[in-house]
């Protein structure tokens, strides 16, 4: 059977790609001035919440710290119930970000939903005590090139289905929801992140949908 046709390489995937890179980076730099590290005060940061139980903001909201750190632990309590560790495989790990191509948003748009949907995944696998499985899947998956594909959807059934079957599998799926203060509806949900989890599991949730 011969190998289906490579994607070539497109502007928006650069662009993705190094939102999530500084995302990912800005996270370490926040973690490391909590800390101390720095001397200075510790930036405001992105909303993050679990599954479907409450929704992801893209945006700071008006909630206070003490209601984010209680939702936070929450969340990370769940996570420790909910995601699989996927220890009997040595395959390779990749992270999956579904965008809906519906609501119209601009390359910068996505590029910043998407990277607000990679933390996010990061910060719930990286929350785990280091005992674990998932927590070694998350290193797994860094030490093997932090794989991502985009991917698209048409509706916020089809994103939400779609994570309503990553849980039942034990994969990590956050869904991000834009605050609407720049180009979408309050409250829209933008982009799913299914992962970090082996390919096979991953695909078994998003492997019919096509590249964004």
């Amino acid at each position: 059977m011969a190998n289906p046709p490579v994607a070539t390489a497109s502007a928006l995937s650069y662009m993705l790609a190094g939102a999530m890179m500084a995302g990912v980076a800005m996270y370490f730099v926040n973690q490391a001035n909590s800390a101390g590290l720095f001397g200075g005060p510790t930036a405001s940061t992105a909303s993050i919440s679990d599954q479907p139980k409450a929704p992801i903001t893209s945006e700071d909201d008006d909630n206070s710290d003490s209601e984010e750190d209680e939702e936070e632990e929450e969340e990370e309590a769940q996570d420790e119930q909910d995601l699989k560790g996927f220890e009997d495989t040595s395959e390779e790990c990749k992270l999956v970000l579904v965008v809906r191509t519906d609501l119209g948003m601009t390359k910068g748009k996505i590029a910043a939903q998407a990277s607000h949907a990679t933390l996010a995944c990061y910060k719930s696998l990286a929350s785990l005590s280091s005992s674990h499985p998932s927590h070694n899947l998350l290193r797994r998956w860094e030490r093997q090139g932090q794989a991502k594909v985009a991917l698209q959807v048409k509706s916020e059934d089809d994103l939400l289905l779609l994570q309503a079957q990553a849980v039942s599998l034990g994969i990590c799926a956050k869904v991000i929801h834009d605050a609407g203060r720049t180009q979408i509806a309050s409250g829209s949900a933008t982009v799913l992140g299914v992962g970090p989890a082996p390919k096979g599991m991953v695909d078994k949730v998003t492997g019919h949908l096509k590249l964004l």
